[in-house]
């Protein structure tokens, strides 16, 4: 796997090494050892899949907060998607600033996203489906939020919102002391 390291610190665009044959390839898409190697979280608690019928389809933003924060391994396994991650480590260089990777199956990347970072994605096509590995368990009492359009965050979305949960739309604007640290 190539290792990419984004504007956030710790956040990485994983790639594929594919080895190639006739019958097509074979890759690795997680090693502990090598996520290790490169200080990320080697964990696995949990792996999830969504799936999203309509193009333009907004998840997020959300992450978990302390005790239980959770880094996140993402891959579109079909369709694409704009995925997008917003700093909220209060002490981080990089704090509510945010970084954008597409995802797809024809491109394969996953996007790796540190713990105490916000996570959000918009599909791009019909019928998306997209996995990710969770380095903690789901724990609801830590879970956190904040609107997808919060002008605080300036996240320029590709497409217009073509649907989204009642939950995620009802998040938080950032506070004004969330904004000035």
């Amino acid at each position: 796997m190539r290792y990419t390291e984004l504007e956030i610190p710790g956040a990485y665009v994983v790639d594929l090494d594919p080895h190639a044959d006739s019958r097509g390839f074979f890759a690795r898409t997680f090693c502990a050892r090598e996520f290790a190697e490169h200080g990320l979280v080697p964990t696995i608690a949990q792996v999830n899949l969504s799936y999203n019928h309509q193009r333009g389809t907004l998840r997020g933003m959300h992450y978990q907060d302390e005790p239980a924060p959770e880094a996140k391994l993402v891959r579109c396994l079909s369709g694409a998607i704009f995925d997008v991650i917003v700093d909220m480590r209060p002490h981080s260089p990089t704090y509510l600033r945010h970084a954008a990777v597409e995802l797809s199956a024809a491109n394969r990347r996953q996007l790796y996203i540190p713990e105490l970072c916000a996570a959000g994605y918009q599909t791009l096509a019909d019928d998306t489906e997209v996995a990710y590995q969770v380095s903690e368990f789901y724990t609801p009492e830590t879970e956190r939020g904040m609107r997808h359009d919060d002008p605080a965050l300036g996240i320029d979305w590709p497409l217009p919102v073509a649907e989204i949960s009642p939950k995620d739309a009802a998040w938080p604007l950032l506070s004004r002391e969330e904004v000035r640290r």
